[in-house]
């Protein structure tokens, strides 16, 4: 059997909140992960009252734990909802509150925002919400430092997404920050989602318009992603590519939002995470492996990427007796 995590996540509904996010939240924090021998989080669903109506009366939810639950949580993820004129019901506020108060970590997806920054704990803070609010939200609560134009941030105990499908992407980032990028890594697979998108990408990308042709980058990344040890550059992607690195760096900023250069390091980044991960401890060889050079190049931008060094995020996230995740 799974062994059984200790860290609790709870997730918060609240009337008319969006399903989507809701079932977000459970795919990455409350499956069971037998193949890895043991479950990341313990996770539990409450609600004010004891039938929720969701989002446009789809269903209504029952028979989930009180808002109680909350008390116990390490990570608390805040009711969303698209009315975000409606005012949040005070208990729910103050119990919001109280999980700040003791340390628990806060999550709000999407219109989630407006929970936390009704419940006064994101003055002076920074923050994302969707961009079709962004206008109500900042006139709202003016003191918030709002970013309209990323995925999602991360400022320590307090993290926003900005949209429904960037819900998945923050919470894989809670999974990496947690245990590691090879579990965020196979946590990704199993929904058959990307692996990582960086928060600071842009929330809404331009698409080409498939009739005229086909530019997708696909077929690039996933030669670029077989290679990252070899000495690729910018160059080699717009020549795989056959267009000219002007006409690649405007891709990459419809599609991703970032530029070929960002993209390739982030990648490599990750990499080398893996390898450290599963054991090695060769800074040369993990550098070298990774695409990224030299161990000083490797100590930069994983500390840049993660705020710890090689040794720090080995301690923490390297293997500790057990067998790695086969890739």
């Amino acid at each position: 059997m799974p062994q059984e995590s200790s860290h609790r996540v709870v997730l918060m509904v609240d009337e008319n909140s969006n399903p989507f996010e809701m079932s977000c939240a459970i795919e990455v924090f409350g499956l069971p992960r037998p193949e890895l021998g043991r479950d990341l989080y313990d996770f539990r669903l409450c609600a004010a009252e004891p039938r929720t109506r969701m989002r446009d009366g789809f269903f209504t939810l029952s028979d989930v734990a009180d808002l109680g639950a909350a008390e116990e949580a390490d990570t608390l993820i805040v009711p969303n909802r698209p009315d975000t004129d409606a005012p949040r019901a005070p208990h729910v506020l103050d119990a919001v509150r109280r999980a700040h108060a003791r340390g628990a970590r806060l999550v709000g997806f999407c219109s989630g925002a407006f929970t936390l920054a009704e419940a006064g704990l994101l003055h002076g803070r920074p923050a994302a919400c969707h961009w079709m609010w962004a206008d109500s939200f900042r006139a709202r609560f003016p003191g918030v430092r709002l970013d309209q134009d990323v995925l999602f941030v991360d400022d320590g105990d307090i993290l926003t997404a900005s949209g429904s499908a960037s819900a998945l992407d923050l919470s894989l980032h809670v999974v990496r920050r947690d245990h590691g990028a090879e579990i965020a890594n196979h946590v990704s697979r199993r929904l058959v989602f990307a692996a990582h998108r960086d928060g600071g990408q842009r929330q809404f990308v331009e698409r080409p318009v498939p009739h005229i042709r086909d530019e997708s980058l696909a077929p690039v990344l996933t030669w670029a992603q077989e290679r990252l040890g070899e000495p690729l550059t910018v160059a080699d992607l717009a020549a795989r590519a056959r267009v000219s690195q002007a006409t690649l760096h405007r891709r990459f900023r419809a599609q991703l939002g970032t530029t070929p250069l960002a993209w390739l390091t982030g990648e490599r980044v990750n990499l080398a995470r893996r390898f450290i991960e599963r054991g090695e401890k060769r800074l040369d060889v993990v550098a070298a492996r990774s695409g990224l050079g030299t161990a000083a190049n490797l100590r930069a931008r994983l500390r840049q990427e993660t705020g710890l060094s090689p040794s720090a995020y080995r301690r923490r996230f390297g293997p500790s007796g057990g067998e790695p995740v086969t890739p």
